[in-house]
């Protein structure tokens, strides 16, 4: 049986987000089931309808990628509340032109930390409230994960056994789900 293609979305683009670490560590819990990509974000210009008729490379290899996979992944920190600016440009372009929606049809988990006691969950929220709108297929369960110093152990992989344990579950779940919208998916190419 071959691999699910899954682009990782991190909704950050700082050099040592907690949420990259989280990506990272979530390819390698899940590499017997999927293949993972990370999409990157970081580059991509602030959306501007006034670019859409030109799209900037950039855009133009991150719809691509988006395109490419059979489901999404999105690892997203909370900001004020809310999902980061970064994170919104990417779903906006991703979205845009009208009538080349990128999402329509995927299949998308969402999961993130933060350091505070409800890790990430508004923005995961809110997220979903978006990806709704744009015919995006979102796995129900709440994966928010409370950011502690020693989540990611040096080697990589998730250190505490009962978060690992609780990931590898949410990752089985997205497993069985994604490949239920294959067709959706192609239908909307």
């Amino acid at each position: 049986m071959s691999k699910i293609k899954i682009a990782v979305v991190v909704g950050s683009n700082r050099r040592e987000s907690i949420n990259r670490k989280l990506a990272s560590a979530l390819a390698r819990l899940g590499s017997d089931q999927f293949d993972i990509k990370i999409a990157e974000i970081g580059d991509l210009p602030l959306y501007n309808p006034d670019l859409e008729e030109n799209l900037p490379a950039e855009v133009k290899r991150f719809k691509s990628e988006i395109e490419a996979a059979d489901g999404v992944l999105f690892v997203t920190p909370e900001y004020n509340r809310s999902i980061p600016a970064v994170l919104k440009s990417a779903v906006d372009w991703g979205a845009r032109p009208w009538g080349k929606n990128s999402w329509a049809g995927k299949p998308a988990a969402i999961t993130g930390t933060s350091p505070g006691a409800i890790g990430a969950a508004i923005a995961q929220q809110h997220l979903r409230q978006v990806l709704a709108i744009l015919g995006v297929h979102v796995m129900g369960g709440e994966a928010y994960i409370t950011f502690k110093p020693d989540l990611v152990g040096a080697d990589g992989t998730i250190a505490d056994e009962s978060v690992r344990g609780f990931l590898k579950a949410y990752l089985d779940q997205f497993a069985a789900f994604a490949p239920r919208f294959e067709s959706a998916q192609k239908a909307a190419a």
